[in-house]
């Protein structure tokens, strides 16, 4: 059986695996037919995600098919198409005892902590495979990236009527866009690149798109649009801690302010004059809730969410190791990359 390995930071070799074992109780063997090319995916090639380690078999967005399954297991079965939610918790966890199995202590996530899906058949968790039959094998693959956006909406909590900005019009960010359009609020984006302000106008209907030049425009263009009212939720989905420390200018008073990218630097705020004297609320936003897929599969299902607009490329199993490298060039303009196994 073959595979796709990182074997270090800008290194990817097809290897051969044994075939795996029959399942054992709770657990199940599945195919893999298609993997999303996440941003952790390119950050674990180039060296730059630090909870990546080598080497590693990468792939957490997935759609795949169950083959076989052990004992105790009822929540699927044989060749059913499903999705996987690839963050293995300890269930006796205080934090999952709470319903965060999310950020469990000792969550691992398959494809960064643990080998992940690119190749043919492997071993996983039942418990963590969410059934789609009425779905495509493409549409099971974007579940895990839409999750981790609906967990962000979910964080803010934003109310009917509110103004919702979103910073970041990456694939996290475009994942909080295809919930927030459903909602009766005023979605503004924000992004450095014109072209993805175009993208989300075009394809998601969000019309109020603010360029982000950094010369303090972009505070001015949210006035005016909000009638000095500014956002009463702030998702910033950059990663960039020039963005986290400085995004709070942009909040309401008693604003909530939801991280979901993530950085390892330091983050520096004003307190007295804006955090403080706004009262507002920060709030982070890890992975995503076993209910979360469920709920997504189900909107996809009913065409709410259309996500033949993500794909923007696609990459066969046997060219990864010479051809996934150009997709870390950000001018490529690639929103979702499907490997097709």
């Amino acid at each position: 059986m073959q595979a796709i390995q990182f074997t270090r930071p800008e290194e990817i070799r097809l290897i051969d695996l044994p075939e795996p074992a029959a399942p054992g109780p709770g657990e199940a063997l599945v195919r893999t037919h298609r993997m999303g090319i996440c941003g952790t995916d390119l950050s674990g090639y180039l060296g730059k995600m630090p909870f990546f380690s080598y080497p590693r078999i990468p792939g957490h967005e997935l759609g795949l098919e169950v083959l076989a399954t052990g004992e105790d297991v009822s929540n699927i079965a044989v060749g059913d198409k499903v999705s996987l939610e690839p963050y293995v918790n300890d269930p006796t966890s205080p934090a999952s005892l709470k319903g965060s199995s999310n950020c469990c202590p000792g969550v691992q996530v398959l494809g960064v902590h643990q080998d992940g899906g690119l190749r043919d058949s492997w071993i996983v968790p039942a418990r963590k495979l969410h059934p789609g039959n009425h779905l495509s094998y493409d549409q099971l693959a974007l579940v895990e990236t839409l999750a981790i956006g609906y967990h962000a909406v979910q964080r803010g909590n934003p109310q009917p009527g509110e103004t919702v900005l979103v910073i970041g019009a990456g694939p996290i960010g475009l994942a909080c866009l295809e919930f927030l359009k459903l909602m009766d609020l005023r979605v503004v984006v924000m992004d450095m690149v014109q072209g993805r302000l175009d993208f989300c106008a075009d394809k998601l209907g969000i019309k109020h798109g603010i360029l982000a030049r950094g010369d303090g425009s972009e505070l001015a263009e949210l006035e005016a649009l909000t009638g000095e009212q500014l956002a009463d939720v702030i998702i910033d989905a950059t990663g960039s801690a020039v963005s986290m420390s400085t995004c709070f200018q942009y909040a309401a008073f008693t604003g909530r302010v939801v991280y979901v990218g993530i950085t390892t630097q330091e983050l520096k705020f004003p307190h007295a004059p804006v955090f403080h004297r706004r009262e507002l609320t920060l709030l982070a936003s890890r992975n995503a809730l076993p209910k979360d897929f469920g709920e997504i599969i189900g909107l996809i299902g009913e065409g709410k969410i259309d996500t033949d607009t993500w794909i923007t490329h696609r990459l066969p199993f046997a060219e990864v190791p010479t051809g996934f490298a150009r997709f870390t060039d950000p001018k490529l303009g690639a929103i979702k990359v499907i490997v097709d196994l």
